[in-house]
């Protein structure tokens, strides 16, 4: 029996993939190196820009992000000056740049206010030089955080999409997950959203909470559907470690599958498109518009605790913490670090040639396939040759070759949460493995 033909007869929920490596890959860097080391050899015209506040008003009973609940003000005042020093100092060693996308994320980014806001937005376009007006620009809201204010200065700024975690429209479903929403307050935020003006909003759901019922997952969905949003992001609940549901460890009476089919059928049934597992796109989505960006070629800028950077060699980041009192110490030694400090690299991961190409397959393979012209093209090399493990989701039904284009089955789709981690390299499974969560 393969690898995967064990992991096939367990459970499909094993990780999900939204980078490669994962962060527990990731370990100290020893020297440290120069930020104009790692940047040196990089392409520079099509950057993704991304910053993390890492603050909410709650922690969620399934949130493992990298986030401190209720932060008092100086706090926040103190990690947006750091913020403002990093960009300073990443400006230096990047020089002349070219930002495809942006994003704020969290963390919850409207937990602060309006002039920390606008901290973020100038240090993104005037510090680092994003065109945020000519370009994607997403930012994070919750139902709680969100006011018409904030909205307009998203909206000014040049943010065009949203995206709010809504989980369910049952209130006593979200209760079971430590979320003590309100649909009321749901339901006014999302009013409030699509009054402003913003060309997508993306709702994101969970499915698998205790006493969720294909029926109520169904009747989220509707009422989601009222909003009429460009984008649904479905996704599966993870009890993981640390969280207040790893903590309460409940036995697991695993609906997931079925929810997810039953989700995914009544979304194509309303005219969605399925992009991937999770997303699904409506009709009236807008094109993305801005240069084009490929995550498996083009790096990424993160800036503050939390944000992971990419360039082809070296992904890179600060300390990765669940725990509220470790969040809560990297937290307090980013905001004393100096503008110099900022030039090193202390932690992270190198990439070698292989887990180069395995990075680019992975991220190609799980978003619209691998084609197998472009990767000969960029590597010299046929991708089932690299990778001859590939040819086994073709004999399973979970992949197939169209046009010179390896991609997943709907039946691969719907398991990528374990075709992801089953292509991890062994390096990285015996990090993952090693570390330690605090």
């Amino acid at each position: 029996m393969t690898r995967l033909e064990q992991m096939l007869g367990e459970t499909p929920y094993v990780a999900y993939l939204y980078g490669y490596p994962h962060k527990t890959a990731y370990r100290p860097f020893t020297p440290a190196l120069s930020l104009e080391s790692v940047w040196a050899e990089e392409r520079r015209d099509a950057l993704f820009l991304y910053v993390h506040v890492p603050f909410c008003e709650m922690r969620c009973g399934f949130c493992n992000l990298f986030t401190a609940a209720g932060p008092k003000q100086d706090v926040v005042d103190g990690y947006l000056g750091a913020l403002v020093r990093e960009s300073r100092r990443v400006k230096q060693a990047l020089g002349r740049a070219t930002f495809a996308r942006a994003a704020i994320g969290g963390g919850t980014p409207t937990l602060l206010d309006v002039a920390g806001l606008e901290t973020v937005f100038d240090l993104m376009e005037g510090t680092l030089g994003a065109d945020m007006r000519n370009i994607p620009v997403s930012v994070e809201v919750s139902p709680e955080t969100v006011d018409a204010e904030k909205l307009r200065v998203l909206r000014a700024r040049g943010t065009d999409r949203v995206s709010i975690g809504v989980q369910s429209f049952i209130e006593a479903e979200v209760a079971a997950v430590k979320r003590p929403q309100q649909t009321a307050q749901v339901e006014a935020a999302l009013d409030l959203i699509r009054s402003t003006g913003f060309p997508t909003l993306n709702l994101d759901l969970i499915y698998g909470m205790e006493g969720q019922t294909e029926e109520s997952f169904l009747f989220s969905l509707r009422a989601a559907l009222r909003f009429r949003p460009e984008e649904i992001y479905l996704y599966p609940l993870y009890v993981r470690p640390l969280t207040f549901l790893g903590k309460k460890a409940r036995a697991w009476d695993d609906l997931r599958i079925s929810l997810y089919r039953a989700g995914r059928d009544f979304l194509l049934s309303q005219g969605y498109t399925q992009v991937s597992m999770r997303m699904f796109r409506a009709p009236h989505a807008p094109d993305a518009g801005g240069p084009v960006y490929r995550c498996q070629e083009d790096g990424m800028v993160g800036l503050g605790c939390g944000a992971r950077s990419y360039t082809g060699g070296v992904h890179y980041s600060s300390e990765y913490a669940v725990g509220s009192r470790e969040v809560r110490n990297i937290i307090a030694s980013y905001s004393e670090r100096t503008e110099a400090s900022f030039g090193e690299v202390g932690y992270g991961f190198r990439l070698t040639s292989e887990e180069q190409r395995r990075r680019y397959m992975l991220l190609s393979l799980l978003a619209d396939g691998v084609d197998l012209g472009a990767y000969r093209q960029r590597f010299g090399a046929d991708v089932l040759t690299d990778f001859p493990e590939l040819a086994e989701l073709e004999t399973h039904g979970l992949g197939r070759r169209e046009a010179g284009v390896l991609k997943l089955t709907p039946a691969g789709v719907e398991r990528s949460d374990l075709i992801g981690p089953w292509l991890h390299s062994e390096g990285v499974r015996e990090l993952t493995r090693e570390y330690a969560w605090r």
